[in-house]
């Protein structure tokens, strides 16, 4: 009975230790596709601040062009 009962915690720790692996894999996967989801966000962010930057541009350099005399300074 002694060594069927040493054999056991070795089995039960070999599964727990497979367990805590697929585990912590799959936690990891998670984890790794949350951050390039936000990554893409930021990404996206950034494209739709340029484009907001240059819709600002175009009406000042109209605004300029109507209303501020002549032509906008940067040409």
């Amino acid at each position: 009975m002694d060594s069927n009962v040493s054999a056991t915690p070795a089995s039960a720790s070999a599964w727990t230790d497979a367990y805590f692996r697929s585990l912590l894999d799959w936690q990891a996967a998670c984890g790794a596709s949350v951050l390039q989801a936000q990554q893409i966000q930021w990404g996206m962010l950034a494209a739709w601040q340029q484009s907001a930057k240059a819709v600002q541009q175009e009406l000042l350099d109209q605004w300029t062009s109507r209303f501020g005399g002549g032509v906008p300074l940067d040409g």
